[in-house]
């Protein structure tokens, strides 16, 4: 047979001849009419030996951090308010370490005055990122205030329960956010109302918003608007790697995940990057409104969370 002929055949069976005297093989580019096969799925890291010894390892030096520093600031509420919002401040700073975040801040914190911080919500992690980069405390719903543990950690960093569930109760909430901001304190507000699965930003819920419509002291001794600060929260390497879509669940905790084994198998994994973009603080005069500050908050908390996903900040 020619050459021309063996090519011939070769179309009229899927295969093509690759150089001469060389046996028929399939075109990996010809595929059949059917299903494309899938694609491998995502591997499951932390799962050997050494991810759980890293996980054992990390719990045992957060116990440890934890008994050192929870007297301390037990003492501090008791004593002075300014060592008590310092205390978490450097205390989450240390665990942020001993978890392996590293933490990437991008633009300038406010610091003029008592600030109403708002914030996308993904993952528990949020609290030691956040807290490691703003002394504050949370606004938090009222059910974590009974959770083992973490209901105790909340309340010695003095964070506001609220009742998110009942509309009823949301002026009474409002009204302890606005005392807390008359005292100078700065607070952190989850608008979205419950976690996402870190790949997007939910929704922003406005009612809280109205804690901002009041004037309180500032550091010079006048009295100015309280300011409201968006900033975005993403975790966006796993060892130094874009840890994209598939991974980014291991570390963000959403829908039904129990909290103990998500928790856990995040402590397995490598060195993760979170990155926290503060972005322009505005008042609620200057936003004409509730509704349109939350509008402008969930936008540019939107556009920085799609930057950093995005990679635009390397």
């Amino acid at each position: 047979m020619s050459a021309a002929g063996a090519n011939e055949a070769g179309a009229k069976t899927g295969t093509r001849r690759f150089g001469g005297g060389q046996s028929a093989r399939r075109d990996p580019f010809q595929f059949s009419d059917g299903a494309l096969p899938d694609l491998p799925a995502a591997s499951n890291p932390g799962a050997g030996r050494a991810g759980k010894f890293r996980a054992i390892s990390r719990l045992s030096l957060f116990v440890g951090l934890l008994l050192l520093m929870v007297p301390f600031q037990m003492l501090a509420l008791l004593l002075d308010r300014r060592l008590s919002v310092a205390i978490p401040f450097f205390f989450h700073k240390l665990l942020c370490r001993v978890l392996g975040v590293r933490l990437v801040i991008h633009g300038r914190r406010q610091t003029r005055g008592s600030v109403l911080y708002i914030g996308n919500h993904s993952s528990w992690l949020d609290i030691p990122v956040l807290s490691a980069a703003i002394p504050a405390s949370f606004v938090a719903k009222s059910e974590i205030e009974g959770w083992p543990i973490f209901g105790f950690l909340s309340k010695l960093q003095r964070t506001v329960f609220v009742q998110r569930e009942k509309r009823s109760r949301t002026a009474e909430s409002r009204d302890v956010l606005v005392d807390r901001l008359r005292a100078g304190d700065n607070l952190i507000l989850f608008p979205e109302g419950t976690s996402s699965d870190g790949n997007r930003v939910l929704p922003f819920k406005s009612a809280l918003f109205g804690a901002a419509e009041i004037e309180v002291a500032r550091r010079d001794g006048t009295m100015g608007p309280v300011v409201v600060q968006p900033v975005t929260v993403t975790y966006t390497r796993l060892q130094g790697m874009p840890m994209g879509r598939d991974y980014r669940p291991f570390f963000t905790w959403f829908g039904d995940m129990e909290l103990a084994p998500h928790l856990f198998k995040a402590l397995t994994l490598g060195p993760i990057t979170a990155e926290v973009e503060f972005h322009a603080p505005l008042t609620v005069s200057e936003a004409g409104s509730r509704k349109a500050l939350a509008r402008h908050c969930e936008t540019v908390i939107r556009a920085g969370h799609a930057r950093q996903i995005q990679g635009q900040f390397d």
